[in-house]
């Protein structure tokens, strides 16, 4: 098979194009006919060698975390999908790799495609998608009446949430460019903020949870629109203990992470505020329920470019500009 190969962590390094074997089927794996995958800015990250200490991937190794497409092969133990069934998945870590034309998937992961999705939106949702979940729903428990702050309205994390949240019933507030404000209002924000030429924290105040993007110096902002008894959940860092206990971490691991959160801990509890650290993770079960809010409308998915297999770096590329509307999505196959 066709896949796009990183031989060695590097900034901006390119991407190869090298033939690979077929994956291996483990007993509980779907293999599946990769039609189309999406690019994250953790694929970038993880390229960079960012996420080292965490993600130990050996080069050579594929990128891409979302995969669409059918199924062709079924382990001795699949009970969950049959050849032919055309599904959506995060592959788990250490299995990543959709820059490819198939990939074995642990059926736990995957869920079937919602049915009023092409396979190019459908490849856009998995990760972005549960990232809001996990931090709406699992994390943050939002309900009803609450007031919620999603940065980078206009990204990929972002068009998602604000509508996720809105589903939930929070009164949503949201940060984008002025250009990308209709944008939001229509996924559902009730207040947007131009980044350019507004400050949110004094815009914004009394908030119950923050579901924070962006730099250390924007995490910080964040505290002070949270209420007492408030949640600032972050998707960019710093990593927490508890998110080292979950990974199971050697000693100095540990402490190294520890020490990175250190300071806004410290800012958080000063306040009352809780302060997690999130890295999603593959859940085939919440990607269920989220095929189920797709298919009754109540979310759709925000694609701003699609391009070719062979493009795939320059895909990439693009996603690293920071100027997408919502994902950019990468077609494999018919």
């Amino acid at each position: 098979m066709k896949a796009f190969v990183v031989d060695k962590y590097k900034k901006k390094g390119a991407l190869r194009l090298a033939s690979l074997p077929e994956p291996e089927l483990q007993d509980n794996d779907v293999l599946v006919r990769i039609q189309a995958t999406a690019v994250n800015l953790l694929d970038s990250k993880v390229r960079d060698g960012e996420f080292k200490l965490i993600l130990p991937y050996r080069p050579p190794f594929v990128l891409g975390h979302d995969v669409a497409g059918t199924v062709v092969k079924a382990g001795s133990r699949v009970r969950r999908f049959k050849v032919g069934d055309q599904v959506y998945a995060r592959p788990r870590d250490h299995r990543v790799g959709t820059f490819a034309e198939f990939i074995a998937v642990d059926e736990a992961d995957a869920a079937l495609k919602p049915n009023n999705l092409s396979m190019t939106e459908a490849a856009s949702v998995p990760l972005v998608g549960l990232t809001a979940w996990q931090a709406l729903v699992e994390v943050g428990k939002v309900k009803p009446g609450q007031k919620v702050f999603i940065q980078a309205g206009s990204g990929g994390v972002g068009t998602f949430a604000i509508q996720l949240a809105k589903h939930l019933g929070a009164t949503v507030a949201t940060t984008t460019s002025a250009g990308n404000a209709e944008l939001a209002r229509s996924l559902g924000a009730d207040v947007v903020i131009d980044y350019k030429t507004q400050d949110f924290e004094k815009v914004l105040s009394g908030y119950d949870l923050v579901l924070n993007s962006q730099d250390p110096k924007t995490l910080e902002k964040s505290l002070s629109v949270l209420k007492p008894g408030g949640q600032l959940i972050s998707i960019s860092g710093p990593p927490d203990p508890a998110f080292a206990g979950e990974l199971g971490l050697n000693l100095f691991l540990k402490l190294v992470l520890r020490l990175l959160s250190r300071g806004v801990r410290k800012k958080a509890k000063r306040l009352g505020i809780r302060y997690s650290f999130l890295f999603m993770r593959a859940e085939g079960q919440q990607l269920g329920q989220i095929t189920s809010l797709i298919e009754s409308g109540a979310i759709r998915p925000v694609v701003d470019k699609v391009f070719p297999f062979e493009k795939t770096g320059d895909a990439l590329a693009y996603v690293e500009t920071g100027r997408a509307k919502g994902k950019v999505v990468i077609t494999v196959a018919d």
